[in-house]
């Protein structure tokens, strides 16, 4: 009788060891997902984040000080600059090459022209939108937007494109 028990439960896995392995697996694979994340597209958030949290700041100073300003995108792509605020402390570059693909006061931006946007001194603005992408990298693109009163946000991310 010993020996038939001996044989019956070296023949298989108990529920248990099943239940481990899973777990193991599960938790090996959700480690692989998030160090395969796409490092451009983080470091492209992180760039739009930034940037609303600079344009929410110029937004707030120019309603402090009554002075219209704007920011507008440098043509060469390095860069950008707010007009108007006095004693400007924001930082004036892009941490990554970032590219402003289209937005602003312009609803089509011509070729050579900065884009541009309103930032106050007035409580209720336009609505505005800025996409910003990444060079070389033409799927990817993150738009910052505003209705006016509320502050700029990142959009809503819309499906991949086909």
């Amino acid at each position: 009788m010993d020996g038939r028990r001996v044989r019956r439960a070296a023949g298989g896995f108990t529920l248990i060891e099943l239940l481990v392995v899973l777990l193991i697996v599960a938790i090996a694979s959700s480690a692989a997902t998030l160090a395969l994340r796409d490092n451009d597209q983080l470091r492209l958030e992180r760039e739009a984040e930034r940037l609303a949290a600079m344009l929410e700041s110029a937004r707030a100073q120019s309603r402090a000080s009554g002075l219209p300003v704007r920011w507008q995108a440098d043509t060469d792509g390095k860069g950008f600059h707010f007009v108007g605020l006095p004693h400007a402390r924001l930082s004036q570059a892009w941490l990554q090459p970032t590219l402003v693909l289209r937005g602003g006061l312009l609803t089509a931006p011509r070729q050579g022209t900065e884009t541009e946007l309103l930032l106050g001194p007035e409580p209720i603005l336009p609505a505005q939108s800025l996409t910003l992408g990444i060079p070389g990298r033409p799927e990817l693109e993150r738009t910052l937007q505003t209705d006016g009163l509320r502050p700029f946000r990142l959009a809503q991310q819309a499906s991949p494109r086909p």
